[in-house]
């Protein structure tokens, strides 16, 4: 189940006024780019593909929190709504080497429940669609995966198995460019322009 676009927008308004920062106009961003790219595809609803793009990160409404703990929030508050498609977005979009992201054993509650998760689900072309998306969106506008991945990398530091998800990323971008025929690129407004600005990472304001 699916809420309509106007909702998705509505609770992006909602948590923004929870937890404002340059997430929301990213998700925004996320939306657009699945939309542009599904509408080049046959088979994909370029609506459905812009709402979970919109809702992808909304369990940062609650505050500035861990990578796991965003993406479980979004999983509860989307299942509260009755949302199951965009609950599985929240859970899915951050892991795109699905069981080899699991490599380890955790304590934490949340760690083993985004386990179990993800190693219980099938991925869709949704899934892959905004994983890849989120890789290309940025707070102002959009950029090749080259300067996006190296961004979040420079804001969350370097991860053990960041290669092997680099590599899984441009695997989804191979697989969308061989249905559209051509570039992601090319339906991602001014990202000529956008690429080449260089604004400082993102750090959570000091309370």
């Amino acid at each position: 189940m699916l809420p309509n676009s106007d909702m998705a927008e509505y609770e992006l308004f909602v948590a923004e006024k929870m937890n404002s920062g340059p997430w929301i106009k990213h998700s925004l961003n996320v939306g657009v780019a699945a939309r542009n790219i599904a509408e080049q595809i046959q088979g994909m609803d370029a609506e459905k593909a812009y709402i979970l793009g919109v809702l992808h990160d909304i369990g940062r409404r609650v505050g500035v929190v861990t990578i796991p703990v965003h993406i479980y929030e979004g999983y509860k508050f989307a299942m509260d709504k009755g949302w199951d498609e965009v609950a599985k977005i929240c859970m899915t979009h951050s892991y795109p080497l699905k069981e080899k992201e699991f490599n380890y054993e955790s304590n934490n509650e949340i760690d083993r429940a985004i386990k179990k998760y993800i190693l219980s689900c099938l991925y869709d072309d949704y899934d892959m669609l905004i994983q890849l998306c989120d890789s290309l969106a940025t707070d102002y506008g959009f950029c090749i995966l080259e300067k996006r991945l190296v961004d979040v990398t420079r804001r969350y530091g370097v991860w053990e198995n960041m290669i092997d998800r680099w590599n899984a990323t441009f695997d989804i971008k191979d697989y969308f460019e061989k249905q559209m025929s051509c570039s992601i690129y090319d339906v991602l407004p001014d990202i000529g322009k956008t690429t080449l600005l260089s604004p400082p990472p993102w750090k959570p304001p000091v309370k």
